[in-house]
């Protein structure tokens, strides 16, 4: 095992700028995701990572060797990929066999390691099938014993799951970590979904247009945010943001309604600011609160969300109650927690 260190990493295609100055330090054994929306240049990252793209400056060392010149098949990774890549003619033995065979390894040593991640992954009674055999999870369990199988210093995830229905996804993000777990590999996971970040990883880079905008544990992340994007991207449904203007220790949004600014705000009265409240932090009140107009109800089970209107912003907000709600009713809504962001540079202020 080792830890990846990236130092300063540019990446230009042509004139296009596409990784700015990126740094991150992800440790022995550490289960790092890298999330973001399309484009912001994870995947690339991810690639340069494994060798498959060349870095235009900046530093990697994987361990504490410096891998920008190294060929990928010397960088002792392995890498797992969204469209699973097994070869369609071998089966699930053989291909979680064909890296070994390649570097020339004993037969007894390749049918120790096979059958040892076969017995991990719960393949062993699908080691003589051929891929087109398998369910989409178990191709992908496929997948994963043939990095496993290499003992590598580091995994490297290409959005794995996405090709999965949404019930499988819960179950391989499980199998996932249970797997990091019980192999304390240094992993780099990349995806654009958060909750994956937020269920799986030990620290969650969230990356926007080829840069770094924060690094930190799933809830330091959810719990303190350091501007407007990380505040909108983690958490599910995402944070409400309403804009307005600071008079009395309250934010007042649109025509005179008023939302509690959070204690000590260091902010000027009249400045312009946004507020935000995760909608999980709204609750249904009788008295006071702001008034939001209900457009739409969606009972979850667990949970409500309701869908409002509040100062002609839209708003959800999800509360743990069961209610009757109907649109155009208008309800109060409580916040409990908020945040206060700068509408020109979106830095969170308190």
């Amino acid at each position: 095992m080792a830890s990846v260190t990236i130092s300063n990493v540019q990446k230009f295609f042509g004139g296009t700028h596409v990784i700015r100055g990126v740094s991150i330090d992800i440790a022995d054994g550490e289960f790092a995701v890298l999330v973001g929306p399309s484009g912001c240049g994870k995947t690339t990252l991810l690639r340069m990572i494994a060798g498959l793209e060349e870095i235009t400056e900046g530093e990697i060392r994987i361990g504490t060797k410096v891998v920008n010149r190294v060929p990928p098949k010397e960088r002792d990774i392995a890498m797992v990929f969204q469209n699973y890549a097994l070869y369609p003619h071998m089966k699930v033995r053989d291909n979680m066999a064909f890296s070994l065979l390649l570097a020339k390894r004993p037969k007894e040593e390749i049918e120790a390691r096979v059958n040892k991640a076969a017995g991990i992954l719960g393949l062993t009674e699908l080691l003589d099938r051929y891929p087109r055999q398998l369910s989409g999870g178990q191709r992908q369990r496929g997948a994963m014993g043939r990095a496993i199988v290499r003992e590598p210093q580091v995994f490297l995830f290409d959005e794995p799951l996405s090709n999965l229905d949404a019930k499988l996804r819960v179950q391989m993000r499980t199998e996932i970590k249970a797997l990091h777990q019980r192999l304390q590999t240094t992993s780099v996971y990349v995806t654009h979904d958060q909750i994956e970040a937020m269920t799986m990883a030990d620290k969650i880079v969230v990356m926007n247009a080829g840069r770094v905008e924060q690094i930190g544990t799933p809830l330091a992340l959810y719990d303190n945010p350091a501007n407007l994007f990380v505040a909108g991207f983690i958490g599910s449904p995402a944070m409400n943001f309403l804009p307005g203007r600071i008079a009395d220790g309250a934010v007042v949004v649109g025509e005179g309604v008023r939302i509690e600014a959070p204690r000590g705000a260091p902010v000027a009265a009249g400045a312009e600011v946004i507020v935000g409240v995760r909608p999980e932090h709204l609750s249904v009140t009788a008295d006071g609160g702001v008034p939001a107009e209900v457009l739409v109800v969606e009972p979850t089970g667990a949970d409500t969300q309701i869908f409002c209107r509040v100062a002609g912003r839209d708003v959800t907000a999800v509360v743990r109650e069961r209610h009757t709600f109907h649109p155009g009713e208008v309800v109060r809504l409580r916040p409990q927690l908020t945040y206060l962001f700068d509408p020109a540079s979106g830095t969170r202020l308190a």
